[in-house]
């Protein structure tokens, strides 16, 4: 059975928020922390060298059934070119609010926003909080 490359490491969160470039990336990220951890109550863990973490699941990839592990239920990455939330369009409650969030672009795994004035913060706390909710055979 492959393993999911990107793991839970004891990484300092803040540490990581801190150093994201440019400025507007480093306040967006700790803005998304912030909420993220009013959201969830859980404290943040560095997944791999860039995604931060909220609670963890087993993840089972629908493209290869071998490749399964640990998994963050949702969280984001304060990335260079955009922002990366993970877990928003997973379950399909989620899937069908994700069109209230306002501006974003979608990737395999992941919703990408340019800046968090361009989306509502409210429907991120909902799409969170159903992202959350997720347990180890969710499938709905």
């Amino acid at each position: 059975m492959a393993e999911i490359k990107t793991q839970a490491t004891d990484a300092n969160v803040q540490e990581f928020l801190e150093a994201a470039e440019p400025a507007r990336r480093r306040a967006d990220g700790l803005t998304l922390a912030e909420i993220f951890h009013e959201v969830t109550g859980e404290e943040p863990v560095m997944w791999g060298p860039s995604i931060v973490g909220y609670g963890s699941y087993h993840y089972v990839s629908p493209a290869n059934p071998r490749t399964q592990g640990e998994w963050p239920k949702t969280g984001f990455s304060p990335r260079k070119a955009k922002l990366s939330i993970y877990g928003l369009k997973d379950l399909p409650a989620g899937a069908k609010l994700l069109p209230q969030l306002g501006k974003y672009t979608e990737g395999a795994g992941c919703v990408y926003v340019n800046k968090l004035e361009d989306i509502d913060l409210e429907v991120l706390r909902r799409l969170i909080t159903i992202a959350y909710s997720r347990t180890d055979d969710s499938s709905e």
